[in-house]
């Protein structure tokens, strides 16, 4: 048994059972993928995987026990590895977060600014992804931090903390008569096509949840994955803005207005994941505590420690 075997069996059940794709995505043919496949079930005495012809369709019984071992053995091999990295290089190295462009774009700017400042030798990779992207790359350890409003804190895996709360907020051009409404329904606004959120990506869920709520269903004529492209089409007169409220600037959005809007929907969750058992350098926890001070070192230990016992038990 050996690491290039492992990784392989992994690689398969994430690829789909396509061994095609497993010998691209480890730069290698794919007869030595099933070649290796072959030679660990025959040193171990067991079918992984269930085949039709030359074809894999699945996971035997044995074989879905084994995956859980293959993905905590790699976990920890790379732990490993970051473990030595810590100590001999402790202001060295990468740091990889992975989060939506709102985050990216409106509550990160200062703690990534302030992070390299402390860091200057970390390579920072801030990858912009969906919620649901966001996950993945946790779960396949591609990421080391996850922070979005929606689906990490769905998943047994991670461990998520919360880093600050916001609500949405309306915007319309100057001079729209949704200025003149006070105070401001979802009735009122159900009158104008809408432009906002796709969904899935910060809080639209809510937003269809509060008009659903009143028996409402607007007429959202376009949705974005992010506040420019929204706030960019009501310039343009295409409809009323729902987006977070962080999103808007008096400064910069001069030619747009914002409306108070805070009671017409619930209060949003940004949170902070890792993935359990992933072994966090300094630096990964220091960028915590610089979005959110109350999360230092000591607090999302103990956190992670207590959520994984509770897990096993």
């Amino acid at each position: 048994m050996n690491f290039q075997q492992l990784r392989i069996i992994r690689e398969t059940v994430r690829r789909g059972f396509n061994l095609t794709e497993v010998a691209n995505a480890l730069f290698t043919s794919q007869s030595g993928v099933s070649k290796h496949i072959k030679d660990l079930e025959d040193e171990l005495g067991i079918e992984l995987f269930v085949r039709k012809g030359k074809r894999l369709l699945g996971l035997t019984d044995p074989g879905k026990e084994l995956v859980v071992m293959v993905e905590r053995m790699l976990l920890d091999a790379g732990n490993i590895k970051r473990l030595a990295e810590q100590y001999s290089n402790r202001d060295e190295g990468t740091l990889t977060i992975a989060t939506t462009h709102t985050q990216a774009r409106y509550a990160l700017p200062k703690v990534v600014a302030e992070f390299k400042r402390v860091f200057p030798k970390v390579h920072l990779k801030l990858h912009q992804a969906s919620p649901g992207e966001i996950v993945q790359m946790l779960l396949d350890g591609e990421a080391d931090i996850g922070i979005a409003t929606e689906a990490v804190a769905d998943v047994p895996e991670l461990a998520s903390f919360p880093y600050y709360s916001w609500h949405h907020s309306v915007i319309v051009t100057a001079g729209h008569p949704l200025e003149a409404v006070q105070p401001l329904t979802l009735e009122a606004i159900a009158r104008f096509p809408v432009i906002t959120y796709h969904e899935g990506f910060t809080g639209r869920a809510r937003i269809d949840q509060a008009f659903t709520q009143v028996g409402l269903v607007p007429d959202v004529v376009m949705s974005a994955l992010d506040a420019d492209v929204i706030k960019t089409y009501v310039e343009l007169g295409l409809g009323v803005g729902i987006l977070a409220s962080m999103a808007f600037n008096p400064a910069r959005d001069g030619d747009l207005r914002h409306l108070d809007s805070t009671h017409l929907f619930p209060e949003n969750v940004t949170r902070i994941a890792v993935r359990r058992g992933h072994y966090l350098r300094g630096f990964a926890y220091r960028f915590i505590e610089l979005c959110a001070p109350e999360l230092n070192e000591a607090v999302v230990t103990q956190a992670l420690t207590r959520a994984v016992g509770e897990a096993a038990a």
